[in-house]
């Protein structure tokens, strides 16, 4: 009964204790907010101002700025332009410019060179470090060119694809009376990718003002697609020269169609050779390990029992 006796002052000591730290941070905590309060209402307009903004604005936008800034130093004078290039075969990735791209390489290359000497001296000596540390800060340098390297790509592959489709929809359009105009309208409506923003925005660069050659023409630009640059091309030479556009539609559709096929018969066709390592080092040591194991397992087994 004593020891029990002691254990439950113990116990009631600890949980007093206990309740009035709590009560006591809860007091600090709500002290600390309300000093926090007044402090921001008492500041001047302008920090109070500068507080309000997101943190984007107040932090992340400053540092991408320095990271570009920083990044420009040391990049050739032609390298924005090919940047903007790659952005505008991309498809122009809402919140990505020139700058930003900037600023990720520079952010990578530290940042890869960080991690590089970091597991390099966990693993080996010095020279190994600073070798990885390098590797990785190329590594990371280069790494936003192969998301836009192959973002483009990823887009161009969807234009080639949904091209004859929406050129059989616009030769329908156009036959059932409608003008190039709406009827490129009516394709960009009812149709979703990379092709229907490319029309839409053909159609934005007419309403503000520009010709429709000159919009074409810069269709024509804003892609690597060579299916694309034919079809620009003929419409171009079509308005030029008064042919009908509902024969020049038909035709490139028709045309569109059969390289599609020819495309498809191309990749069927690449398919054994690219099979070939796969199956030469990945499935064919498999198979000879599940037929030819339990027979060499065996083999073994008879001749150590011998």
């Amino acid at each position: 009964m004593l020891l029990v006796g002691l254990a439950a002052i113990f116990v009631a000591i600890v949980l007093l204790l206990t309740t009035v730290g709590t009560i006591t941070a809860d007091r600090q905590a709500v002290s600390r907010s309300l000093a926090a309060v007044e402090a921001i209402q008492t500041a001047p307009s302008s920090m109070r101002s500068e507080l309000d903004r997101p943190f984007g604005e107040r932090v992340l936008s400053p540092g991408t700025q320095r990271l570009a800034d920083l990044g420009r130093r040391f990049t050739p004078t032609n390298q924005a332009e090919r940047i903007r290039r790659k952005l505008d075969l991309a498809g122009s990735p809402a919140n990505w410019d020139v700058d930003r791209v900037i600023a990720f390489k520079v952010l990578g290359l530290f940042a890869g060179l960080v991690i590089g000497l970091v597991v390099g001296a966990l693993w080996s000596g010095f020279v190994s470090a600073l070798a990885l540390g390098l590797a990785v800060a190329v590594l990371g340098w280069f790494t936003p060119n192969l998301v836009l390297y192959q973002s483009a790509r990823n887009r161009s592959d969807r234009i080639r694809k949904e091209l004859p489709d929406a050129l059989d929809l616009l030769t329908i359009s156009v036959e059932a009376g409608l003008a190039f105009d709406a009827a490129l309208s009516q394709v960009a409506r009812n149709t979703i990718g990379p092709l229907a923003e490319e029309f839409f925005r053909v159609l934005q660069e007419m309403q503000i003002g520009l010709g429709r050659t000159d919009a074409m023409r810069a269709l024509g630009e804003r892609t690597d697609v060579e299916e694309l640059r034919s079809f620009v091309t003929a419409m171009v030479q079509a308005d030029a020269f008064g042919i009908p556009i509902a024969k020049v539609l038909r035709v490139q559709a028709s045309e569109m169609r059969i390289k599609r096929s020819q495309r498809a018969e191309e990749m069927a066709q690449k398919v054994p050779v690219k099979i070939l390592f796969p199956l030469i080092f990945c499935i064919l040591p498999s198979l000879f390990i599940v037929v030819l194991g339990p027979a060499a397992i065996s083999i073994y087994d008879s001749f150590v029992a011998r």
